[in-house]
């Protein structure tokens, strides 16, 4: 049987994430994670893991998320109200603004606005990448916090690679290319 109370309140937190939140998938990060646990639709170490999956899934990260976290609490349903929840703000500020682009354009208000956003959003993410790697890495050295000697030398291995063939190749690697060494790299180092 439908849940339809759970899936009003899908669409109405994802439709508040792609509403507030500026500056793409990761910076929506910080307010999945408290929308998604403050509801104990997930734990937190569970968001962490849908943030993997998302991030190695083809398409938008926002989209992934949303889609995978509606699928964990109402199945398919579940999916599709969450992420239309999530596109359809952007969907709409879209169509507005292409409609009036002409008189925002110009507006110095406008542009203040959007440059004040930019820090924030530097800062979102920045927030959401120190948190992931403080969560992601067991208690190993005590004095410095959480890290795990496995992973930091993985990160650092593939750092070390990556910049290697940069340096050989003069130019940046493909994304592609980039995903089949990290998957190597975790063949490797967790198997």
């Amino acid at each position: 049987m439908v849940d339809w109370l759970l899936i009003l309140k899908l669409f109405l937190v994802f439709f508040k994430i792609g509403l507030f939140t500026f500056g793409g998938g990761y910076a929506m990060i910080p307010l999945i994670k408290s929308e998604v646990v403050t509801r104990g639709w997930l734990l937190e170490e569970e968001v962490i893991s849908f943030i993997a999956i998302s991030e190695s899934t083809p398409g938008p990260f926002a989209l992934n998320m949303a889609t995978f976290i509606g699928t964990s609490q109402a199945g398919i349903l579940g999916a599709l109200t969450a992420t239309l929840g999530v596109v359809l703000p952007s969907f709409i500020i879209i169509l507005i603004i292409a409609k009036w682009l002409h008189r925002f354009s110009d507006n110095k208000y406008v542009a203040w606005a959007m440059k004040g956003i930019q820090p924030i959003v530097v800062g979102l993410i920045a927030a959401t990448a120190i948190s992931l790697i403080i969560k992601n890495v067991d208690p190993l050295f005590p004095r410095f916090g959480a890290f795990n000697l496995t992973s930091f030398t993985l990160m650092i291995d593939f750092a070390i690679v990556y910049f290697g063939i940069r340096l050989i190749r003069k130019k940046p690697m493909s994304p592609i290319l980039l995903i089949f060494i990290s998957a190597i790299f975790g063949l490797i180092v967790y198997a």
